[in-house]
Parts: structure tokens; sequence; C-alpha cells
């Protein structure tokens, strides 16, 4: 019979029909609830790692803040899973209509479009960064190498800051938006200037990743995963070269593609 132990599951392997007992790492769930203010805002499935990054690129992404000095506090009680956040400015909720969401870990329906807070805080980028095919594809290379978590379960997303010669930090989380959110958060808490880097993703190209991509203010996106359709077209007029599919020495430019350069073309 299987079994929970505090690290892990101890599981039946099949090979076949041969079989034996192992002992297997998973990826680890639980729900964080952020309050602001004193009230419930939102409920967030999530990895219990780098919450503080989470909760500040959530609530950036969600237009609630710009800057991280508009926070008066923010605190993690990581047993009871909730997040503390305590804003100088005071929420009006008619304003937001957030109030005691539940967001999923994964993509799709469990994640709401909102509108509202895309309208105020996605941009255009005008971004002048360019970077090689080698170097994306060493990109690529350098985040699966690093990513630890996955190697190990098999169930994370990793999302990277990188310049073109080598990824700067790396957050991992079992929902795509929520890595993002991590470096977002990040980016915010650090004061990191963004016009010369990008972002390095496993995750599918969804059309709210191309918004987050757009509030974070880069200007290139690369992935080991598939667009969409209206990903894409967000990517196409938002200014953001999406680069998918990047795995080995393959991949797929889709939009914006004058930010690439392919040294072999210039090559005697």
């Amino acid at each position: 019979m299987t079994d929970v132990k505090e690290d892990g599951w101890e599981i039946i392997r099949f090979n076949g029909h041969s079989q034996s007992i192992l002992h297997e790492e998973v990826a680890i769930e639980a729900p964080l609830t952020i309050r602001i203010n004193g009230s419930e805002f939102a409920t967030i499935v999530c990895s219990p790692s780098n919450q503080s990054d989470l909760v500040i690129g959530f609530l950036a992404s969600e237009g609630v803040i710009r800057f991280k000095d508009e926070i008066r506090r923010i605190s993690i009680d990581e047993k009871l899973g909730f997040a503390y956040v305590d804003l100088y400015k005071q929420i009006d909720p008619s304003q937001i209509d957030h109030s005691k969401r539940f967001i999923g870990s994964c993509c799709g329906k469990s994640r709401q479009f909102y509108f509202k807070s895309d309208v105020k805080t996605a941009k255009t980028i005008t971004s002048k960064l360019s970077i090689t095919v080698d170097q994306c594809f060493q990109l690529m290379k350098e985040l699966q190498t690093n990513s630890e978590q996955f190697i190990r379960t098999g169930g994370v997303h990793n999302a990277a800051l990188a310049t073109c010669e080598g990824i700067l930090t790396i957050r991992t989380d079992i929902g795509r938006h929520n890595a993002l959110d991590k470096i977002y958060g990040h980016i915010i808490h650090e004061k990191i200037r963004v016009a010369d880097k990008l972002i390095v993703f496993s995750g599918r190209i969804s059309s709210e990743v191309l918004l987050k991509i757009s509030k974070i203010g880069v200007g290139i996106l690369l992935s080991k995963s598939a667009p969409t359709d209206l990903g894409l077209q967000l990517a196409a007029d938002l200014g953001i070269t999406t680069i998918g599919f990047a795995r080995g020495n393959k991949m797929n430019v889709y939009t914006h593609p004058e930010r690439i350069i392919n040294t072999a073309m210039n090559a005697p």
C-alpha cells in the first residue's frame, strides 16, 4: 500500500509487469490567503516558497500596487497559510472587486481574466534589447539545468529573470502564473531595472502570461512551451518578442523577430 511521508510518497513503480516500491518526492501545493489592511483579498494555491515575492508580484499584476514603497508591512504565516499586507493607502473594494477570490494553481478557467486591471497596468514595450540565437539556446539550457525542484518532482514551473549573458534569478511554483508573479515581486522588491533583461520560462505562452510580461516591462519572452493564438496577438500588439518551443538547438520566433540576431547569417 502506498503512503505519504514527510518528505514525499512511498509509491509502487511499474516497469511493464514488474513492480518495485520506491520513495518519490512530489511538488507541494498549499493555499495562501492574502489579507490587505485587515480584509480578505484572495486565496492563491501555490508552492510554499518565496511567498513574499509572490504576494508583491500578484498585487502589482492586479493593479493594487506599483512600487514597494506603497507597502507598509508584509508578513507571512506559513503554518496557517496567510499573508498579511498593510498598505499606506486604503483600498476601495467596490473599485477592485477582488474580495475572497479563489485562484487555482493551474491555468485556464481556474484563473480569471481581469480586463479592468489589465487596462490599467499592461503597457506597450519599447525595449531596444537584442539577443543572439546561441544566447537563447544557452539561457534555456541554463534554466533546465538549474531547475532542481522540477528535476526532482516533474511537477513545477520555472521562471527566470536573465540578461543575455546568463540567468540572474529563478523562481519556482506549481502554477506558471505564480512563478511569474514571484519574479515580478522580486523585481519590485529589489527595484531592478528591466530594460536590459528578459524572461526565460517553462510554461505555455497564454494571453495572461503575455499580459504579465507586459506589466513586468521586459521585451523578450523565451519559453520551452507552446503559445496560444490570443497570446501571440497580444505579444504583437504590445511589442513583445515571443519565442516558443526552445528546446535543444531549436526554437520558434513568433513575434517581433527584430530583437533576434542570427550570427550564422552574418558569418563569412
